[in-house]
């Protein structure tokens, strides 16, 4: 049994999270996982709050709470919601717990040990009107690469590059908006980069060419204009603290590790989190430590989280000369856009996820966003693709194919799957095309690639409907009632099938299409194309229900009450 480790990017603590962000990492990690659950695997799915840093702090300000009771409500409604779009991880944790605590100042310490960390002094901007040191998050300006006039002081988030608090152009404090600004000279732990450049050069060489190209280019960007020594600690009240025991000045300072040093350290820490909930049967170490020839290690991440998971993790690991799994595939996505323009929660354009669930069910979204995904470029949501894709895919080819189906069978056949005649022609010849277009969708889901998985699914549902045109059992009952309920049975055993394929797109769904057949020890374990090539008479017998209409159509007056309370394309 193959053992699969799945992580995807970390959301940030400061506010629930819109679309882009969901289909960026979160979602496609779910899908997989339960794909690769479903076809017999051993997965553990991992994710967590990222609670520290700057973000975290500015936004329990601005609720005036204290920082760790902000976390801990944020972290709670953010679980809501992706509880409410069923995300089945094994484990979601908080980066702010005791293990990740423990597992960051152990790298660190061994970072040290190993030469791989320097305290050096440095000049960090100072302001007196807050009388503190600002960490980079702290100082906003504008961008000397792009003039992008938001700009926060470690990143601009409009072209990506890293950056200097001391870069930005007009800087000013994100904490009272003063421009009063000094630079001011204090200590910090630098991690050397550069002595594992090569390192890290031959351990993505070993790698690059089974990611993805976005993966791999980004990550050859970053070497090829060399890794530099980086400050991992910050002057916050809220992080992992510099252990007293190896650095007892920066400690009496209340230093903290920088975020990005210890939130893919989480990846770790909430394994060891899931771990410790049931020590007797769960081993974190098997998954992280000497793992290398028994796991199977894949990341999901949007571009802007890249550099860091290819090439700035991956260098602490191997500073830490210790065998911590490190990732073999990193899948990485472009950006989900509104209408071609971005998300944005201050003007109140886009779809955040919390607001998503208000108005239609998880599947929905769960569905149109993989099929949608932004994988060789960028795409963009609008309410009329979404409305054409949910109309189409989802309500006329898969819900009415359903609905009609069972409606049909129990108005002329009773409340059981009807045995009827033995299979024909068309019936071979419907199962050599489903066992064809499954064997693509296992391809595609192997591949991880999400939209040629979606197109192939949907090639399956299709199949079914032209299927039941060909057959018509609407008018071959008047004839030839046992063709009838052949045509009948072999669809419903095509919705069973379907039951079992959808789930990892759509699971509630599913359970819904699998739960109308009252079959003894039911499960969703996947079916083989040979298995599905028979299209058999497993049903035949077998209690059923009609379920309530698995999709409803989005009318045009929904779709302008959606664009007025959503906003439609930017001006």
């Amino acid at each position: 049994m193959a053992r699969h480790l799945i992580t995807s990017a970390l959301p940030y603590i400061n506010g629930i999270k819109h679309l882009g962000n969901m289909v960026g990492s979160m979602l496609p990690a779910d899908v997989y996982s339960r794909y690769l659950r479903q076809r017999g695997d051993d997965v553990l799915y991992i994710c967590a709050t990222d609670e520290h840093g700057t973000p975290a702090e500015l936004a329990a300000k601005e609720q005036g709470l204290p920082v760790d009771a902000f976390c801990a409500q944020a972290h709670d409604a953010q679980k809501a919601v992706y509880d409410g779009f069923e995300l089945a991880f094994d484990y979601f944790g908080r980066s702010s717990s005791p293990q990740n605590r423990e597992i960051t100042q152990h790298f660190a310490r061994r970072l040290n040990e190993n030469g791989f960390i320097e305290e050096r002094a440095i000049r960090q901007v100072y302001s007196p009107a807050d009388g503190r040191f600002l960490p980079d998050r702290y100082v906003e300006g504008t961008c000397p690469h792009c003039g992008y006039d938001k700009a926060r002081g470690d990143q601009c988030e409009n072209c990506t590059r890293v950056l200097d608090p001391t870069d930005l152009i007009n800087p000013r404090s994100a904490i009272s908006g003063s421009t009063d600004l000094e630079v001011r000279e204090t200590k910090h732990l630098f991690l050397l980069q550069s002595k594992l450049q090569h390192e890290v050069e031959e351990w993505v060489a070993r790698h690059e060419e089974e990611w993805p190209q976005l993966a791999s280019s980004i990550a050859r960007k970053w070497l090829t204009e060399g890794l530099h020594d980086r400050a991992i600690t910050r002057d916050l009240d809220w992080g992992v603290p510099v252990p007293a025991d190896t650095w007892p000045e920066l400690a009496a300072e209340g230093k903290v590790f920088y975020v990005w040093f210890d939130a893919p350290i989480e990846y770790i820490g909430a394994t060891k989190e899931w771990s410790d909930q049931d020590p007797e049967n769960r081993d974190w170490k098997s998954w992280w430590y000497e793992a290398d020839d028994t796991v199977r290690y894949t990341e999901f991440m949007a571009k802007d989280n890249v550099p860091f998971h290819t090439v700035m993790f991956p260098a602490t690991e191997l500073g830490v000369r210790e065998p911590w799994k490190k990732v073999d595939y990193v899948k990485a996505f472009n950006w989900l856009t509104y209408y071609g323009g971005k998300f944005s929660t201050s003007q109140k354009r886009g779809v955040f996820t919390d607001h998503a669930l208000d108005i239609l069910p998880a599947d929905y979204w769960r569905y149109f966003l993989i099929a949608n995904a932004p994988e060789s470029d960028d795409s963009s949501f609008t309410w009329e693709h979404f409305t054409a894709t949910v109309n189409k895919d989802l309500a006329d080819t898969l819900g009415n194919f359903v609905n009609r189906v069972l409606s049909f069978s129990k108005k002329r056949f009773g409340e059981e799957v009807p045995a009827g005649a033995e299979a024909g022609e068309a019936e071979a010849k419907l199962g050599e095309e489903i066992a064809g277009l499954l064997a693509e969708y296992e391809t595609q889901m192997e591949a991880l690639q999400f939209r040629k998985a979606a197109a192939a699914l949907r090639a399956l549902w299709s199949a079914g409907n032209s299927y039941l045109e060909e057959k018509a059992p609407w008018l071959e009952i008047k004839t030839n009632p046992e063709g009838a309920a052949l045509t009948l049975r072999t669809a419903m055993n095509l919705i069973h099938l379907y039951s079992v394929v959808s789930e990892p797109f759509i699971p509630a769904s599913s359970r819904a299409m699998r739960s109308a057949f009252a079959l003894p020890d039911d499960t969703a374990t996947w079916v083989t194309p040979a298995e599905a090539k028979s299209l058999n008479s497993v049903l035949a017998g077998t209690p059923f229900t009609v379920p309530p209409v698995l999709f409803a159509k989005i009318t045009d007056e929904d779709l302008e009450t959606y664009k007025e309370r959503f906003g439609g394309a930017p001006e």
